[in-house]
């Protein structure tokens, strides 16, 4: 099996979601049953990953008008991804919201990925904000969330995948058109 046919798998997708090179690697040699192989597999994964986003990207529900809210009102916005910039980037382009965001960190800027509070810790400091409760990080994977907590945020689990559990986010929200998205960013 591919990782790419391993990857579509709604089951084994949810065990990739958020996680760093090295995790998702680590995963795949085990799951695939091809130890030693971490670097080309990977490798591999991300040949698809570039390959899906050329087929489009959808946004999830409800975040252009959460952008377009926030962007009017002056709030600083940061996106803090485990996947390389330039999945990242594309992604955007794609989405059209290369222009929405106004720190872009991926975790492989960082001295370590999350869990780790490190990109969290660098959005805060490119953006000019002091990590702390007043900082709302949206989430949809439990990596994710740990950084995000470890960094001090206050945080809102979104999943965007089935079957994801985020229980250690402060709120849990069904979408980003949820009550709870709008009540903590005072909207």
């Amino acid at each position: 099996m591919l990782p790419g046919e391993w990857r579509r798998r709604p089951g084994d997708k949810r065990e990739l979601v958020g996680t760093s090179a090295e995790a998702a690697g680590r995963v795949l040699e085990r799951r695939l049953e091809e130890p030693g192989r971490r670097a080309e597999l990977i490798e591999e994964l991300n040949r698809l990953v570039v390959a899906e986003l050329e087929h489009g990207v959808e946004a999830m529900v409800g975040a252009r008008e959460l952008l377009q809210a926030l962007k009017a009102r002056g709030t600083p916005i940061g996106l803090v991804s485990n996947s390389p910039l330039a999945f990242v980037r594309r992604s955007l382009e794609i989405a059209a919201f290369e222009d929405r965001f106004d720190a872009i960190v991926s975790a492989h800027e960082t001295a370590a990925p999350k869990p780790a509070p490190d990109p969290y810790l660098e959005a805060c400091r490119r953006l000019g904000v002091e990590p702390g409760p007043s900082v709302v990080a949206l989430e949809d994977s439990p990596t994710g969330v740990a950084a995000a907590r470890a960094a001090g945020l206050t945080v809102i689990g979104i999943p965007s995948i089935a079957g994801v559990a985020l229980e250690e986010a402060h709120h849990i929200a069904a979408s980003l058109r949820d009550e709870v998205v709008a009540r903590n960013l005072v909207l």
